[in-house]
């Protein structure tokens, strides 16, 4: 499989017995840090399509759920992707497209890409997400 020119972020979100929203943030396993599920377009997808996958693949979470595509794109440098030689000198940033989906009470299942699912508050969620620096905190484990 090719891989496509563009990275897919996901959120999955549930609304807590509260009535507010929790996040999932997942831990990678290859390094100490704290991420949404993402990852890249293969061969021929669109975006939503690698977006449906990718949570799929790293969280278990049902493809047919409603995935609603953000505002939000970003700008990655190619040189973070191992596949950047094969799209030629030209291509300098790929296009990152972020979705959220609500995930409601379906229980998770992580790949081996993670070995921890946080639910938490989008505060708590924040502070466990690389920012400037990597945040290493990542407030109480709840049940995934």
């Amino acid at each position: 499989m090719a891989r496509a020119q563009f990275q897919v972020l996901i959120i999955p979100y549930r609304m807590a017995s509260d009535d507010k929203p929790e996040y999932a943030v997942t831990k990678r396993a290859d390094i100490d840090a704290w991420q949404f599920l993402s990852g890249g377009g293969e061969d021929h997808e669109t975006p939503i399509q690698a977006a449906r996958r990718e949570a799929n693949e790293e969280g278990g979470i049902p493809r047919d759920l409603e995935f609603l595509q953000l505002d939000s794109v970003a700008s990655i440098p190619v040189h973070n992707f191992s596949a950047h030689k094969e799209w030629g000198k030209d291509v300098y940033v790929i296009q990152e497209y972020s979705f959220c989906v609500d995930v409601g009470p379906a229980r998770s299942s992580l790949s081996n890409e993670h070995t921890e699912t946080r639910w938490l508050p989008y505060k708590e969620a924040d502070r466990c997400l690389p920012g400037i620096a990597t945040r290493q905190h990542c407030g109480k484990s709840t049940s995934a």
